[in-house]
């Protein structure tokens, strides 16, 4: 499954990448994250729960920061294991100066989901999919007028 899109921030370039490409911002950035762990500056673990339905799917995820042009572009890849589920995803972003001094991003994740919750099925799995990017773009958001602001 594959999800994409472009986000206009009004703060400068340096301020987007700086909250990006810091694993503690990104956990805060993350819905249902219950403890992360840094290893060093392109691996790191955390432990989330994902809200699905009634409950919530525990799932570990390590993420791996394959590949960054600094203060433009990245790229990482995260694979997630819980009870049920396999998660894989890939994703990138570029950033390009924007008007007024602001930020726009354009970015793309590649989301490969197995086991019983990927048999689901895209239909089923999509709105899923697409909230939690859509909670995670908001908290960027908000990540990065704080940075702003400090």
């Amino acid at each position: 499954m594959r999800v994409e899109g472009t986000r206009t921030f009004s703060a400068p370039r340096d301020t987007v990448w700086e909250v990006l490409n810091s694993p503690e911002r990104m956990a805060k950035l993350m819905p249902g994250v219950e403890s992360f762990d840094v290893k060093d500056d392109t691996h790191w673990r955390a432990n989330v729960k994902i809200p699905l339905g009634l409950g919530g799917m525990r799932m570990t995820f390590d993420f791996t920061k394959l590949e960054e042009r600094q203060p433009e572009f990245a790229r990482l890849n995260a694979k997630g294991n819980g009870v049920g589920a396999i998660v894989s995803m890939d994703t990138a972003f570029d950033l390009a100066e924007g008007e007024g001094g602001g930020t726009d991003k354009k970015w793309q994740a590649d989301v490969k989901i197995d086991g019983p919750v990927g048999a689901m099925g895209k239909r089923v799995l999509q709105p899923i999919v697409n909230q939690q990017v859509n909670n995670v773009l908001s908290a960027l958001d908000r990540q990065v007028q704080e940075a702003a602001a400090a």
